[in-house]
């Protein structure tokens, strides 16, 4: 019986230790897998579906633009025009759901709306949240297809064009969306111009190793993506309880069998938080939204871990890393402790011996990253962003933390949402006027 318990708990120590090392390694081996993915779709994914990004006179679908805005006064009117004189394409109409603007919103809209007879305006008198004023729109849009664009996002003139040019493939009734590829429009701050590195680094190489190696998106750009009105339909629309409207309808994609493309070649500019008490709202908000989804489908994958492998794969990496952001601030908690208590002991020693360590970790992390950030650099709009690689350190030095943090205070908020204690009532983030 003795020997039978000290098995058991040589095996109970090597399994703890196995899931330690997963932890601490974690970091350094999602990097270096974005990278491999990023090079695979590269050489391989690109090159097999280089005409669909490139091919834009297919003939025109009409296409219906939908814009959610809630107290958007000082971007909207130059959106729409925008929108309405300087795009390529067109076959398409623009729908702007005001939802219960409290600004002049409203007024901006209905005078645009006198003239220009492609724009259309939707008026709901409370705001219940931008999935909700989507969902709305969606019942007035006469498109089979459907672009959202928030109120601040400039697409490129011929992004409709490319976007057309998807549809003309023969399994075009099973694409549920194509995203386009974020950038940043304000880049004058140092946090706004770190946030362009973040972009590439992590929203596009990970949705590039999505596409050519996991075969599906799972986080469409909510500031402009084209779906298909059927997929929509069959996924029950945009889920109004949650706190990312985009990322939960990516996954329902996923779950329901629909094709999702990440579309490189179609860029959009979007305004992004320009001081650190905006950039942590947005943060906690997407962070919120991860969750949701981790705990919505957790029991749906693990059902069926083998039906879709890329879903398990991304289930399996949204597990990590929300475990890995509890690991790392309560290893962080006892590292200062341990520290200051050899500094009470005077022990030198081993103060020593535990920062030499924790040097050697984070300087492999940080040489991971920053491999990660530079290959993304290279290979987003062919390397014309390399300038930004500048500003990788603080990247990667803040935004892990940050984003660590924000999955840490949003847990209890996300399980609450899955209770069904959550709300899509949203608050626009601060805008300005961009000359």
């Amino acid at each position: 019986m003795q020997q039978f318990t000290v098995r058991g708990e040589n095996k109970m120590t090597s399994i703890l230790t196995i899931l330690l090392l997963i932890l601490i390694s974690y970091p350094i081996l999602g990097s270096m897998s974005w990278v491999i993915g990023s090079v695979i779709y590269k050489v391989n994914y690109k090159s097999k579906h280089k005409n669909w990004d490139t091919d834009v006179t297919y003939k025109e679908p009409f296409i219906s633009i939908l814009v959610a805005a809630h107290n958007e006064e000082d971007v909207i009117e130059k959106t729409l025009d925008y929108l309405l004189q300087d795009l390529t394409y067109k076959s398409f109409e623009i729908l702007v759901v005001d939802d219960g603007s409290t600004d002049a919103t409203l007024s901006i809209l209905m005078r645009r709306a006198e003239k220009f007879d492609k724009l259309r305006i939707i008026h709901i008198e409370k705001n219940q949240g931008k999935a909700h004023a989507l969902n709305i729109g969606l019942g007035f849009a006469k498109g089979k297809y459907v672009v959202t664009n928030d109120a601040d996002t400039i697409p490129s003139t011929d992004a409709l064009n490319r976007y057309a040019s998807y549809l003309k493939s023969d399994f075009a009734n099973y694409i549920g969306a194509v995203t386009a590829n974020m950038d940043v429009q304000n880049r004058t701050k140092i946090i706004t111009k770190s946030q362009t590195v973040e972009f590439s680094s992590i929203v596009g190489i990970i949705k590039r190793t999505q596409s050519a190696v996991m075969g599906g998106i799972y986080a469409y750009s909510g500031a402009n993506t084209l779906y298909s009105m059927e997929a929509l339909i069959d996924v029950g629309l945009f889920r109004q309880d949650r706190a990312t409207e985009d990322i939960s309808v990516a996954w329902d994609h996923q779950i329901n069998g629909w094709f999702s493309i990440f579309a490189p070649a179609i860029t959009f500019f979007m305004q992004v938080p320009e001081n650190l008490p905006d950039l942590y709202k947005q943060r906690k908000r997407w962070a919120k939204g991860g969750t949701e989804v981790w705990l919505t489908n957790g029991l749906k994958v693990a059902r069926r871990p083998f039906k879709n492998i890329g879903l398990s794969i991304m289930f399996l990496d949204q597990t990590l890393s929300i475990i890995w952001s509890f690991f790392f601030f309560t290893s962080l908690i006892y590292f200062v402790t341990i520290c200051f208590h050899f500094l009470i002991i005077d022990d030198w020693g081993s103060l020593f011996k535990t920062l030499t360590v924790s040097m050697i970790f984070c300087v492999f992390e940080f040489t991971a990253g920053l491999m990660q950030v530079l290959a993304a650099l290279v290979i987003d709009h062919d390397g014309d962003k390399i300038k930004y690689f500048l500003f990788s350190p603080l990247y990667l030095i803040f935004y892990w933390i940050m984003n660590a943090l924000t999955i840490v205070t949003t847990f209890v908020p996300a399980v609450k949402t899955i209770l069904g204690y959550g709300t899509g009532v949203w608050t626009s983030p601060k805008r300005k006027v961009i000359k």
